[in-house]
């Protein structure tokens, strides 16, 4: 089996350096769609935007951290010891990231610490669950937990893990955003450094059971992500505590997310979100999906 459970859990943590500077934290607002909201007359010289794409007022939105260093620490943990997957069988299936404090624009020095936490056995398909710890010398920055699902590595017998399902609230949403996804912007983020060609390649995409290439998952984390911000939060992505998703459903480039969002719900200082694609009936694409904020 190309997955020992076993052997992933035990191996000793995998530890790479990262490093990033504007023009990487420029990149991945652009690679998310900052720049392009269509609620604004100038959206691509809108003072709110610009806090995405103008180095001078630079801020960096909390989902940046998935795609820090060039997203080395998914791509070297889904090689140690115990993993070997087909990159055609692997699609992202949860998504968390818990800040320590705001991440900053450069970074030359920091580190990650990531291990294989956990090998759920899901019957037709194996989760296996990253965490991954970052830090630079000033001390904690990040802790994300990606939950990777491998289609035809299940039935091992293993645990199955947390099936919870957080239900979406009876009432209307408190906000609702729709952000278009652009046909190219899945070729945009994966400068980012997820170079899965599922996304990409539409033979590839067909391998995987897709008629054509899709949107990464964390691209939609990071369209999701900004649209809360910008209007539940104030704008201001240093509110952002942690944020923490499932995804339900694939994206395809030139379709629609609609974003209803929840203030105060499970709680106070909790905001939950659902997304879905407004073409395709309002299928669900992230769910469980939880920001909590200052």
């Amino acid at each position: 089996m190309p997955i020992d459970p076993a052997k992933a859990t035990a191996a000793a943590p995998t530890t790479v350096p990262l490093s990033w500077d504007h023009k990487d934290v420029l990149l991945y607002h652009l690679g998310i769609g900052a720049g392009s909201r269509p609620d604004r007359p100038h959206p691509a010289t809108d003072p709110d935007e610009l806090r995405y794409t103008l180095e001078s007022r630079l801020h960096v939105l909390p989902s940046f951290a998935t795609v820090a260093g060039g997203g080395r620490t998914v791509a070297a943990t889904l090689s140690m010891p115990g993993i070997d997957v087909d990159l055609a069988a692997v699609l992202h299936g949860g998504q968390s990231v818990t800040l320590h404090r705001p991440l900053p624009v450069r970074a030359a020095d920091a580190g990650a610490t990531a291990r294989v936490a956990a090998v759920h056995d899901k019957g037709k398909a194996a989760v296996i669950v990253l965490r991954t710890d970052v830090a630079d010398d000033d001390g904690p920055l990040w802790t994300a937990v990606s939950e990777i699902f491998v289609k035809g590595e299940g039935g091992f017998g293993g645990e199955r893990g947390s099936s919870e399902r957080l239900e979406t609230p009876a009432t209307e949403p408190d906000l609702t955003a729709c952000r278009p996804v652009r046909e190219d912007q899945a070729l945009l983020y994966r400068l980012s450094g997820d170079w899965n060609p599922l996304h990409a390649d539409p033979e590839f995409a067909g391998l995987a059971g897709f008629d054509k290439p899709i949107l990464h998952g964390l691209c939609s984390y990071g369209i999701v992500l900004k649209a809360v911000v910008d209007t539940a939060l104030g704008g201001d992505v240093s509110r952002v505590r942690s944020y923490a998703t499932r995804f339900s459903g694939v994206v395809y480039p030139g379709e629609t997310l609609r974003v209803r969002i929840w203030r105060d719900t499970p709680g106070p200082g909790r905001i939950q979100v659902v997304a879905t694609a407004v073409e395709r009936g309002d299928a669900p694409v992230l769910t469980d999906t939880v920001v909590e904020h200052t």
